[in-house]
């Protein structure tokens, strides 16, 4: 496959960012061994911002020839207090309920799960020279850094932390460059740590990412955020500027079920949920059910997505872009309850494969109905 088509595939839906693209093209022209990775903290249930929208880019990387990897964060998500801060629970749920429930979203948007790596965190920190890493990291960022840098625990700056939280960003780091990353993957919500590690890159003594001589960056991808079902703290939402800053209040969230749909979610719970949507008439740019279409349904286009309907209200419509479901809600010519039934049929289906997997292998989600879900 030539670099085009490997750059298109790496940087199309849903990527929201590449730092940087010319990075990213120079290490595949120099024929570095492309390496990816994403880490996940172990918490609550995959919603689909989680499932979906990293099964969709580990498909596309597949595709492009790379090696993917996904790190289940036990020790991140114990110094993060989730699921009570028990490390042994969050390491049983990692290697079970999420670890296959990983596998069925990449499955069901087209990838391979048997070629992703699954790796538990304390299989690597409890080496002796991945502390070197972090301690090399440490000493390049500043405590102020370091400070700013735990909003990607969902923290905020003056909340009162214990002292082990202010290692996790430079843990975040260490794990891209212990493990040889080349392709660091999360959400934008974890673009800091990232940030940090192509910043240090040129400053690293310990496993610094080399070849052939050179000293390498990695590549960080981003990929979008699907915002929650959930009404918007403040609306009319009249800015860009604003939407930016509510929008990490707007994504989708665990720990507000009805903003969030769960892979494993019955068809009538699917139906509820996105009868319950923020789905404002004619509104576009702010409207979650819309932004749902764009990064599920129409992730590529062409597609043919129906929307049926009654003849006495315009009968079955098809559209096979965004940009023409966009323009009909826009002008009115879409009712928001039709939008938000032929979402949740879209849906429903997508996700019968891994309800069917759960049904037949019920154990992953009997424990975690066992555990106290913690933010």
């Amino acid at each position: 496959m030539d670099i085009e088509k490997r750059m298109e595939l790496i940087g199309r839906k849903p990527t929201e960012e590449l730092l940087t693209a010319e990075n990213l093209r120079h290490l595949l022209e120099v024929g570095v061994p492309m390496q990816h990775y994403i880490g996940f903290e172990i918490s609550g249930y995959i919603h689909l911002g989680t499932g979906l929208m990293a099964g969709a880019k580990i498909a596309d990387l597949q595709k492009a020839g790379i090696k993917t990897k996904i790190f289940l964060a036990d020790w991140h998500s114990w110094i993060n207090d989730k699921l009570g801060g028990d490390l042994e629970v969050i390491q049983k749920v990692a290697l079970s309920y999420f670890k296959e429930g990983m596998k069925q979203s990449i499955k069901v948007m087209g990838g391979d799960p048997e070629e992703v790596e699954f790796v538990l965190a304390s299989e690597i920190l409890e080496k002796g020279d991945y502390w070197q890493t972090v301690i090399d990291i440490s000493k390049n960022v500043t405590l102020a850094r370091m400070m700013r840098s735990i909003t990607i625990m969902g923290r905020q700056m003056g909340e009162a932390i214990d002292f082990a939280k202010l290692i996790y960003p430079a843990m975040q780091v260490a794990d891209i460059y212990y493990q040889g990353v080349t392709i660091a993957h999360a959400g934008m919500d974890q673009r800091k740590a990232h940030v940090i590690a192509i910043e240090v890159a040129q400053k690293l003594k310990y496993h610094a990412l080399e070849w052939k001589g050179e000293k390498l960056k990695p590549v960080a991808l981003h990929h979008h955020l699907l915002l929650g079902l959930q009404e918007p703290p403040v609306w009319p939402i009249e800015s860009e500027e604003q939407f930016k800053e509510l929008k990490t209040q707007m994504k989708m969230s665990k720990s507000k079920p009805y903003s969030a749909v769960f892979i494993h979610d019955t068809p009538e719970e699917i139906k509820q949920k996105l009868r319950k949507a923020f789905c404002p008439a004619k509104e576009v740019k702010y409207n979650p059910v819309l932004d749902w279409a764009e990064y599920i349904i129409f992730r590529e286009e062409p597609t043919e997505f129906t929307i049926h309907r009654p003849a006495k209200f315009g009968g079955d419509v098809t559209y096979t872009t965004i940009e023409e479901l966009k323009r009909d809600f826009a002008e009115g010519k879409l009712h928001p309850l039709d939008l938000k039934n032929a979402v949740a049929e879209y849906l429903i289906e997508l996700l019968k494969p891994v309800r069917e997997y759960f049904e037949r292998n019920p154990e992953p989600l009997e424990l975690m109905r066992e555990i106290k879900i913690t933010r």
